[in-house]
């Protein structure tokens, strides 16, 4: 991807999430030297945490068709989970588009609520993990929604409509998309960890890479571990 069509993406996302009244933190507004600025005083956690804007195309160069916008706001770290105690869960916020695919995927550790917090209606396509976590084309695939359990078969098509949400165990293989437009999307979790955490069922990468057409409006977290470790 072009840094300038991440900055554009960047603008267009935050308005699309004011739109319904919910307002990013302030460390979301930081110009890039601010976040290195803050990291190396008072903000670590930023940088640690993988806190922040998070906008992929799976290395495949065509957002708008496959891709994600996700903001990071707060997030543990595993080492909590191993003593049971301090952040243990993780919260984003995320906007699929009218048929933009978030690809077939799992997860080792997280489980994720998905919640559609307002828009169009949020499509999504579930499988279950067999025992050698493939996916299982045959067994039907049972998850909770709203207090309510749902049973769908192998590969059924759930649609959550504003204000309803589905809950996703490690063992549920997972796409979505948007559908009658775009959907603003929360996700609440137990710790994530993006880079080690998410298995996808076809070769692809879970990062973007970034052509440096122009200078970031604000970093990425896939940034990170080169503007906040004195490497650029």
């Amino acid at each position: 991807m072009d840094r300038s069509e991440i900055n554009e993406i960047i603008l267009e996302s935050d308005a699309f999430i004011r739109s319904f009244g919910y307002q990013l933190p302030p460390f979301a507004y930081w110009t890039p030297a601010t976040t290195q600025e803050r990291v190396q005083t008072d903000s670590a956690m930023i940088r640690d945490h993988a806190l922040g804007w998070d906008i992929t195309d799976y290395g495949r160069g065509n957002f708008r068709d496959l891709g994600l916008f996700l903001f990071t706001l707060r997030n543990g770290v595993r080492h909590n989970v191993d003593r049971g105690k301090g952040m243990l869960y993780a919260e984003k916020i995320m906007i699929s588009h009218e048929n933009q695919i978030s690809p077939m995927h799992r997860h080792n550790f997280k489980t994720e609520d998905i919640i559609n917090k307002g828009g169009a209606v949020l499509v999504l396509e579930l499988f279950k993990a067999s025992p050698t976590l493939d996916i299982d084309q045959n067994t039907e695939v049972i998850v909770r929604t709203d207090g309510s359990e749902r049973k769908l078969p192998a590969g059924g098509h759930l649609k959550l409509r504003p204000g309803e949400s589905v809950t996703l165990e490690p063992d549920c293989w997972h796409a979505f998309w948007g559908q009658g437009g775009s959907v603003l999307v929360g996700e609440v979790s137990n710790v994530n960890d993006d880079r080690t955490d998410n298995f996808f069922h076809d070769p692809i990468g879970r990062f973007s890479k970034i052509n440096e057409n122009t200078e970031p409006v604000h970093l990425l977290v896939s940034d990170y571990d080169t503007w906040l470790k004195g490497d650029n």
